[in-house]
């Protein structure tokens, strides 16, 4: 099955998060994807404890309308590296193996073409059958929306943030 977090409000990637968990807790592989991310964080932590593959980075410590052309350049080879290595791991697990493949911001990625978009189109129209896909960000292309199982919109109605409160260890990170 497809799962799709979406929208602007808080959540998308504490919910994939969860889904790891549960899934690692119940005996199936975790390959954790995250694009446009490089901050230690703690959840990070909390899968890798789990046994949950992580693979995460992009270039530069800021957003990616902040980015140099350079570090565009290196995001999107560090983006689609791992989106790469993600899908051999889903291949050297054997056919009986319950996979859990989170891309988080992957809508992002896709938006900013900072993936191979052909790859992921081929991902989210035939993922493998034991592979539970889970897709996460803002904004996603209208073949996620029409190919998720599950779809999830999550409307921030109030935020913290808004009122100059920045992130907080713990909650947000």
């Amino acid at each position: 099955m497809l799962h799709l977090y979406y929208g602007e409000g808080k959540g998308k990637t504490t919910a994939s998060l969860g889904l790891a968990i549960r899934a690692a807790g119940n005996g199936w592989r975790v390959i954790f994807v995250q694009f446009l991310k490089n901050t230690p964080v703690g959840e990070i932590t909390s899968l890798e404890k789990l046994g949950a593959t992580v693979l995460r980075g992009k270039a530069g410590n800021h957003f990616f309308s902040q980015m140099t052309e350079q570090e565009k350049t290196e995001s999107k080879a560090i983006s689609d590296t791992n989106f790469s290595r993600a899908l051999a791991l889903c291949k050297e697990y054997p056919e009986s193996s319950q996979i859990l493949l989170v891309l988080d911001e992957i809508c992002a990625a896709y938006q900013y073409e900072l993936i191979d978009r052909d790859a992921v189109d081929a991902l989210v129209s035939n993922p493998p059958a034991n592979v539970e896909l889970v897709l996460t960000g803002r904004n996603p292309p209208a073949l996620f929306l029409e190919k998720a199982d599950y779809i999830t919109e999550m409307k921030k109605i109030r935020h913290p943030f808004d009122n100059g409160l920045v992130a907080r260890r713990g909650v947000e990170f």
